[in-house]
Parts: C-alpha cells; sequence; structure tokens
C-alpha cells in the first residue's frame, strides 16, 4: 500500500494558529492492480477572516453574559437598598406614642407626670396635646407623646390622624369605675385593635390600670380578664360584617383567632396590663408610673 500525506500549516502573529490540513491517501485496493484509487479527506479550511469573525462573536457573547451579570447584581443591590431602606424609615417615622382612653381616665395627668414629673391640675382636654418624651433610658431615644381627648367626637379624627405613626399606644383605663365602664371601654378598644392600619403595624399596646390609689379600683389583671371576655362578645355580635375570607371588611380586621374565645396573647402586638397611679397617694406626693416608664424604654 502506498500513501502520501500533504499538510499544509499557516499561521500569523495575531492570531492563534490556524491549520489548513488537506490528507491524502493513495492506496491499492483488494482486485485493482492496475489502476490506483485516491481519497482525498479535506479537512474544513478555515480563512483568517472566518477565525476572527467566530473569535468576535464568542467575545461578543461572553461579554453579553458579563454585562447581564452586572446588571443582575446591581438590581439585588436596589432592591436591598430600598427594602431595608423601608424598614429602618417606617420604623424611624413611627415615633408617636397615642395616649387613649375615655373622658376623666386620667390621660391628661399622666401626659404631664411623664413629661414634667410633677402634679399639675388638669381638666378634661378638647384638643389633643403633644409633646418629646425622653425615655429614662438615654439609649432608646425620645418619642412624640400625644395626649388624646376622649370624648368620641373628638378622638376619632385625631386617632386617624396619628394612628400610621403610633409606635406605642397606651390605653388609660379609670380602675376605679372599671364595672361601669367595662363595656365602653372595650368598644373604644376594639375599634383600635380591629383598624387594619393598627393591625398591620402592631405598635405595643401598653393598657395602664390608672387610679391604683383608690380603694375600690380593680386589679390589672381582673380587668384583662373582663376586657377579653367583653371584647369576645363584641366580636360574635358584628362577626356578620366580616364576611371577606382574610376578615377585612371596611377598614377593619378580624380580631384574634377565629374558632377560639379572644385573648390579647392572640394579637400580634406587644401586650403589657400595667397599674398605675398618676395622682398618687398625695396630690404633692410622687406618682405611681415606674412600670408604664418601664413599658415606654422598651420601645
Amino acid at each position: 500500500m502506498r500513501s502520501a500525506v500533504t499538510i499544509v500549516e499557516r499561521g500569523t502573529s495575531q492570531v492563534s494558529e490556524v491549520s489548513t490540513r488537506v490528507v491524502h491517501f493513495r492506496c491499492l485496493l483488494p482486485g485493482q492492480t492496475n489502476m490506483d484509487e485516491k481519497i482525498h479527506l479535506d479537512l474544513e479550511d478555515f480563512s483568517e477572516e472566518q477565525f476572527m469573525e467566530s473569535f468576535l462573536k464568542e467575545i461578543q457573547s461572553e461579554e453579553a453574559v458579563f454585562i447581564l451579570g452586572i446588571f443582575l447584581a446591581l438590581a439585588l443591590v436596589v432592591l436591598t437598598v430600598v427594602f431595608f431602606g423601608n424598614f429602618w424609615g417606617s420604623s424611624k417615622a413611627r415615633n408617636a406614642v397615642l395616649l387613649l382612653g375615655l373622658c376623666d381616665s386620667g390621660k391628661t395627668l399622666l401626659f404631664t407626670r411623664l413629661l414634667l414629673g410633677k402634679f399639675v391640675r388638669t381638666q378634661t382636654s378638647i384638643t389633643e396635646s403633644s409633646a418629646t418624651y425622653k425615655s429614662k433610658d438615654d439609649r432608646r431615644g425620645s418619642w412624640t407623646l400625644i395626649d388624646v381627648p376622649g370624648h368620641e367626637s373628638l378622638r376619632v379624627q385625631i386617632v386617624e390622624k396619628h394612628k400610621a405613626v403610633a409606635r406605642a399606644v397606651v390605653f388609660v383605663v379609670d380602675s376605679s369605675i372599671f364595672q361601669k365602664d367595662v363595656r365602653d371601654v372595650a368598644e373604644f378598644l376594639y375599634s383600635i385593635l380591629t383598624d387594619n392600619i393598627v393591625a398591620k403595624n402592631a405598635p405595643t399596646l401598653v393598657v395602664a390600670c390608672n387610679k391604683q390609689d383608690i380603694t375600690m379600683a380593680k386589679s390589672a389583671k381582673l380587668i384583662q380578664q373582663q376586657l377579653e371576655k367583653e371584647m369576645n362578645t363584641l366580636r360574635l355580635t358584628r362577626s356578620a360584617a366580616l364576611s371577606s375570607q382574610d376578615g377585612a371588611v371596611g377598614g377593619s380586621v378580624y380580631l384574634g383567632k377565629k374558632g377560639k374565645d379572644f385573648e390579647f396573647s392572640q394579637l400580634p402586638n406587644r401586650v403589657e396590663f400595667i397599674e398605675c397611679s398618676a395622682r398618687g397617694s398625695k396630690e404633692d406626693g410622687a406618682a405611681d408610673i415606674d412600670a408604664l416608664e418601664k413599658c415606654l424604654a422598651k420601645l
């Protein structure tokens, strides 16, 4: 058998080696004595222009992937900044502490005690009052303390204005006449807790059982138990209006857990019942508001 192989190679200094190989085989096949059969195999001949075109396309493809990766990374950074910006911004924006409660529950005296630390004669509020309250724990910062009038015709509009920025709600109860006011107290508190904005933000709820200096005052534990029973009854009577799947109708949410009697522990809010006395045993004496100040220091 005879064979001949011809190899042609050529290259340039600017591109990778490009080889053109032409292979010729000449052989005698069985039964053939007087003639040669030539098998000519040509491998694809790449020119420099074709190679460069292919090379540039590959580079462009890699650049596209690289650029896409940069855009994805930047998008992730932007989304992260926006998320944490909204989280921190909303937390910082919600810096109000609302003092709520019925008329004559002692909110305004409690307001002045927290700010001034002394007894000041007060009268029923007809407008809101606000001032900066600095926590005793300096590391916790300061809050805007807002005294909301207790009269229903006044409080609704004021609560509506400030509810979105409420970091905490201090609901003041007159412990000495709670038995008489339990229905009104429950209805007011129910309207606050079922508000969709309040439910979404879940501000800390402190139920301040005030006027503990009076002999007939009810304890914080008893007030909590009676409020839970009364609010459970309110929920049952109003449940017909809560027809949507998630319980939201007309800006209200379902209170607590369905199928279970209402308890404050079911709320997403941090809830505390504390006993206090804004007046104290004597008008010129110190108020018993340490428990409330500790709650505010934890905000």
